[in-house]
């Protein structure tokens, strides 16, 4: 079966608990922290895989969750880190977050982390120092990226078959490649797409079988809208036209009209325009009907073909493979001209990492101080709030950031509620 959209819950893994621990041994009357970090969580990571080719899985395994960290024990020890879980993905799968694109997987073996996983919280040893012997600061293990992904598939082939229901787009798929599309004689054969490779010369190209169009398919008529998005990614899109329709010329322009409807990109990306089932016809009803496929073709190229009987198959081949290396050499062409020559300037990680604001809100009448920010908000996860310590360690974080002065610039006292990710806390430690 055959599935191109699907959403899963990912989950990656949450960082373990840091420790708080004291070094209890023989002959040694007040050891010191020994409390270790806890491990990190396991991120989740989507592979490209050529020999996946449907999102089938994901509708009956919506849950995608990798392991959590372990814990820091005494003795320094760190928690163990949590496996990470590898997803396979086809080729073409585009991964969405909030509506926006996080990932899109187009090369084989290519591996994007589609989920972080919590770092694991700092066990008391990390926080001794000359001033302070005996800390009993231990932070908690960061939570892993947690959402609703959004997959969808958009097949990756150097030519798009397009054309009305039954003008022998599957005929021509199974003779020029090796793919197996199912073939009848009656409208709606190819219900999900299809992929063949077909070799021509010293090459070959990726082939696919769009199911067929219909007018008003860009607008969720008959089967066509579903699958247009495959379209969307093919070099070249090869236009088969039944040599027994009434009115070539008007089929081509209501297909045009649909790709064009659909996205404005599709009816600039290079054609060939192909006459099929011509076996049996007359010479001159084959050139009737080519000439009035080239009076709407402009500079399109024109063949007519018989897919059963083997005619001009080569030609149309060597014609479609050499528009798509004209694509793919252009495209690399323009992704190199953007690049060069251009000076963009921006925050480095570190101080993107660092950089925060403050925004005043009002709730229940009463004012919260808002911070956010990259830096501040991982600490603030990492936070224990039910320990002084640990909430004291945050207040001074806070202030080497400069964002303590910031507050009371702001309008904020001692006893103003201050809100940090999803926590709220006074600004000042407040005496029972």
């Amino acid at each position: 079966m055959f599935v191109d959209t699907a959403k899963v819950f990912v989950q990656a893994g949450r960082g373990g608990d840091g420790a708080v621990s004291f070094r209890h041994e023989i002959y040694i009357d007040m050891g010191g922290p020994d409390g270790g970090a806890g491990g990190k969580g396991g991120d989740v990571i989507f592979v490209a895989n050529e020999n996946v080719n449907t999102l089938l899985d994901f509708r009956f395994k919506p849950e995608l969750k990798a392991e959590p960290g372990s814990a820091g024990s005494k003795r320094d020890r760190h928690g163990k880190m949590g496996a990470t879980k590898y997803v396979r993905v086809p080729l073409g799968t585009i991964v969405r977050r909030d509506g926006e694109i996080i990932a899109d997987l187009t090369e084989n073996g290519q591996e994007v982390v589609i989920a972080k996983g919590g770092d694991g919280g700092f066990g008391n040893a990390h926080f001794k120092s000359s001033v302070r012997q005996a800390p009993r600061i231990a932070e908690k293990g960061e939570v892993g990226d947690t959402f609703e992904a959004e997959l969808e598939l958009k097949l990756l082939a150097d030519v798009g078959l397009v054309g009305f229901p039954n003008a022998g787009k599957s005929t021509f798929l199974s003779v020029v490649t090796n793919a197996t599309p199912e073939i009848a004689d009656y409208a709606f054969t190819t219900l999900t797409p299809n992929l063949g490779v077909a070799d021509i010369d010293d090459g070959s190209l990726l082939i696919a079988d769009i199911p067929g169009l219909i007018e008003g398919a860009s607008e969720g008529k008959g089967l066509g809208d579903d699958f247009l998005r495959h379209v969307e990614r093919t070099a070249v899109i090869m236009h088969l036209i039944d040599a027994y329709d009434s009115d070539v010329a008007k089929s081509y322009a209501i297909i045009r009209k649909e790709l064009e409807a659909y996205s404005e990109n599709l009816i600039n990306r290079p054609e060939v325009i192909v006459l099929t089932k011509i076996e049996g016809l007359d010479e001159d009803i084959i050139k009737m009907q080519m000439d009035e496929l080239s009076k709407v073709a402009g500079d399109t190229p024109v063949f007519a073909i018989s897919s059963p009987a083997h005619i001009g198959l080569k030609e149309v081949l060597r014609e479609l493979r050499r528009k798509v290396e004209a694509v793919r050499i252009a495209d690399k062409e323009e992704n190199r001209d953007v690049n060069e020559g251009m000076a963009i300037i921006t925050l480095n990680k570190d101080q993107e990492a660092l950089a925060w604001k403050i925004k005043k809100r009002e709730e229940n009448g009463a004012t919260i101080y808002e911070v956010r920010g990259h830096k501040i908000e991982k600490f603030a996860r990492r936070t224990d709030y039910d320990s002084h310590e640990g909430l004291n360690r945050l207040r001074d974080i806070m202030k080497k950031m400069g964002i303590t002065h910031a507050l009371h610039r702001a309008g904020a006292d001692g006893a103003s509620i201050i809100r940090v990710g999803l926590d709220d806390f006074p600004l000042v430690e407040q005496a029972e």
